[in-house]
């Protein structure tokens, strides 16, 4: 029998989990658009939410209503595999116990779209959603070492019409951007999954460098000795 190239079997590809601890379906399915757009030849992947849980992640409450949820869709699917999950939200939501759970990469939005604009070299802003959300991110920052670098506002609106780019949310997010550049930023990182998609738009409208997390998160669990955390910036 001959034998041609094109009978070996493909490698399988290379599968990464991607979790939007809400539930909204709007913000799930543009987590999955925008990642499988920039995911690279022969990765997969697969985005979800829990099947209960807030629908927006918005007090102390719904963040440990959506940390019990996400683990436990976590432990659901360990046996499948994943080279890595990305955690679809601007928080520290059960990234901590899901690095102990899988011993695989894992990181949010957050982490990966702040290092990426510390490592600018520059003071930058962060950019959320509702204004409960600053204190958070101020933590999360400090925790980062880079709180003195990194200023962080709110937009005034929640998650729903952010996501869904009511008139008045895109008002707010244009002036806090012009409002960045105007103020010294080297960048801007969106601090939420409602932003999903958005960087490269409002980059080249605003005029520097605009983060979603997104990229950053791929880049983190396919290569996560390049990261700028593996590298202790």
């Amino acid at each position: 029998m001959t034998h041609y190239p094109g009978d070996a079997a493909r490698p399988a590809p290379c599968r990464v989990l991607a979790i939007n601890p809400n539930t909204n379906p709007t913000v799930t399915q543009r987590v999955r658009e925008v990642l499988q757009a920039q995911a690279p030849p022969g990765v997969l992947i697969e985005a979800v939410s829990p099947p209960h849980g807030p629908q927006a992640v918005e007090s102390g409450q719904d963040k440990a209503c959506a940390t019990r949820h996400v683990l436990e869709l976590i432990e659901s699917r360990l046996a499948e595999g994943y080279a890595g999950y990305i955690l679809a939200c601007f928080d520290d939501i059960a990234v901590a116990e899901a690095r102990a759970l899988t011993g695989a990469p894992v990181v949010s939005l957050a982490e990966a779209g702040i290092r990426r604009a510390d490592a600018t070299g520059g003071p930058f802003t962060v950019i959320t959603t509702f204004d409960g959300a600053v204190a958070t991110i101020e933590s999360l920052c400090e925790g980062y070492g880079v709180k003195e670098r990194c200023r962080v506002v709110a937009t005034g609106i929640g998650v729903t019409d952010t996501a869904a780019r009511a008139p008045w949310a895109e008002e707010q997010l244009a002036r806090l951007c012009e409002q960045a550049r105007a103020q010294g930023a080297r960048a801007i990182v969106l601090g939420s999954g409602a932003f999903a998609g958005r960087g490269a738009e409002l980059a080249a409208r605003h005029g520097l460098a605009v983060m979603d997390g997104f990229a950053e998160a791929l880049a983190f669990v396919l290569h996560p000795a390049e990261s700028p955390r593996a590298q202790g910036h």
